[in-house]
């Protein structure tokens, strides 16, 4: 019984570690997003480089989950995100938004990141989105 009682406490103990360790690491995330603004540099769909629709966006992301994106320095269109550092995502959604910013909307699974870029893609049906943002 007292074995019994020990694994219980330490999956609990673990467990809660494991939520610290999550929250450092989304906090840290949320740190590195927020301060500066982030251009897009590469998008793709289904392979056919789009980057040009995006020429003159900037993007600013907040603390309280909504982002803001800025066509040539005037604000176009805000909108939401939410990142998921367990399975390496982000939603991003604009309301009413239209292209190119319609493209952004959904989730994306991030394939590779630093302090000053993230290259993600989503899939929705048959097509395949990529996008490299950097930070400015």
């Amino acid at each position: 019984m007292k074995k019994l009682g020990f694994i219980v406490i330490a999956l609990t103990v673990l467990a809660s570690c494991n939520k610290i360790i999550d929250k450092k690491a989304q906090d840290a995330i949320m740190k590195v997003m927020t301060d500066g603004q982030w251009v897009i540099t590469n998008f793709t769909s289904n392979g056919t480089d789009i980057t040009t629709d995006f020429s003159g966006y900037s993007f600013q992301f907040f603390d309280d989950y909504t982002v803001k994106a800025m066509k040539n320095g005037t604000l176009e269109k805000s909108g939401t995100f939410q990142g998921d550092v367990s399975t390496m995502t982000i939603s991003s959604n604009f309301p009413n938004a239209v292209n190119p910013l319609l493209l952004l909307n959904g989730t994306w699974h991030v394939t590779n990141t630093s302090d000053t870029y993230v290259i993600a893609n989503m899939t929705i049906g048959t097509e395949v989105r990529t996008l490299r943002l950097d930070k400015q």
